[in-house]
């Protein structure tokens, strides 16, 4: 699925109107954003266009308004903070309907290399349907649009999938691109050994990555709470664990399938326990390590056990490719996040392409201080999953190809 799309540098802005949809859907605390890695990210295909002379409209959502304006989720500090880190002025239009007088005024004066950002897409209702209305208010400010947004990829939405198809053209920025070749080369035509490790809550989630990762992989490994869904499926007492008795049999076919196919599906072998959930969550817990056939009725595992940790780590060592998605525990609490700790260093130290699918892992990967070892941390949870799934992704399908 190394898609092959036009990219930014495949077009001549000069001159023209460009729409670029980022992702500066950042975390805001008072007013201020407490997180710019979104921001920064963003900056290489911005700086591309007011360097080719494009005269830059970028647009993005921020949280969830559900269609109306929110003055805690304007997109105001989000043009202050651009302002700072491009060094120039980027205007700020405020609309409450996001296209309005000051959106086409601002855009009715822009000069080559110049930049303004729209407010947040989701003002309006019409963004979350894909509404005819707001894509054709949209395209009505640009000559072309650059796609830039990979977390917003796996929804049809008017500022990607409905504004493209009015545009002349559409194409993706650098961010976008990085994505699609890191996802999908590692999907479609990875460097072997390949490992991909899943983790996470719950089966259900999970399902078609856990069976399109089975035909690719060469080995899958099982972690978080969904693999005790897989230990049930075994016969294997889990106490008061995480479980998704309907995935049961689900369970029980991906194991044949994987044997089927010859693959290795690695489960846990140990699991660390507690007798109940923490709470608040970094609370203090009692846990002890037992074998995963000996969990006690009243306890739950809540992490995978050391010698899980050890194992997983092991066919890390050998692996030339590995994507990871979800923690292996409760990794916020520090007395449960050991295993996800465990498979994080071993990534770490390893040589392959290492490629995080967004969501929990790279918020773990980020905050256990192992980001800058990885090769590629994915900016879209739910997006990366459904790539894993290989599905096709509307916010991708929607750019012109080369």
């Amino acid at each position: 699925m190394s898609l092959n799309k036009k990219s930014v540098d495949d077009i001549n802005v000069k001159g023209l109107r460009v729409l670029c949809r980022c992702d500066f859907n950042v975390p805001l605390k008072d007013g201020a954003i407490t997180d710019t890695n979104r921001l920064t990210a963003a900056l290489p295909t911005i700086k591309k266009l007011i360097a080719d002379g494009g005269r830059v409209i970028l647009c993005s959502h921020l949280g969830k308004p559900k269609g109306e304006p929110k003055p805690e989720l304007s997109l105001a500090p989000v043009a202050e903070k651009l302002t700072e880190l491009l060094g120039q002025e980027v205007k700020f239009a405020a609309d409450p309907e996001v296209v309005g007088p000051n959106a086409k005024a601002a855009v009715a004066a822009m000069k080559d290399g110049d930049v303004i950002l729209l407010e947040n897409t989701r003002y309006r209702i019409e963004e979350t349907k894909n509404g005819e209305a707001f894509s054709k208010e949209l395209a009505s400010l640009c000559d072309v649009v650059v796609i830039d947004a990979f977390g917003t990829a796996h929804r049809a939405h008017c500022s990607n999938v409905g504004v493209s198809a009015l545009a002349k053209e559409s194409v993706v920025g650098y961010l976008m691109q990085k994505e699609i070749n890191f996802l999908g080369n590692a999907v479609e035509n990875p460097v072997r050994p390949f490992v991909a490790i899943l983790g996470g809550a719950k089966v259900a989630d999970k399902l078609n990555v856990i069976s399109n990762l089975l035909e690719k992989c060469d080995t899958l490994i099982i972690g978080g709470g969904m693999a005790y869904t897989f230990l049930k499926a075994k016969g294997y007492e889990i106490g008061t664990s995480l479980v998704d008795n309907e995935k049961l049999d689900y369970c029980k076919e991906m194991m044949e399938k994987a044997e089927k196919l010859g693959k290795k599906l690695l489960l846990p072998v140990d699991t660390t326990i507690t007798k109940d959930f923490p709470n608040p969550i970094d609370a203090k817990v009692d846990i002890q390590v037992v074998d995963s056939d000996k969990i006690p009725a009243d306890m739950m595992g809540l992490d995978i056990g050391t010698k899980t940790a050890a194992m997983y780590a092991d066919a890390v060592k050998s692996a030339k490719t590995v994507v990871w998605n979800g923690p292996m525990g409760v990794f916020e609490n520090p007395i449960l996040a050991s295993g996800t700790i465990a498979v994080a260093k071993s990534l770490a130290e390893t040589d392959a392409t290492t490629i995080i699918g967004g969501g929990d892992s790279a918020a773990a990967v980020n905050q256990l201080g192992f980001g800058d070892k990885m090769t590629h941390i994915s900016t879209g949870g739910g997006a990366s999953l459904e790539f894993l799934e290989g599905k096709e992704l509307p916010g991708v399908a929607c750019t012109n190809d080369k």
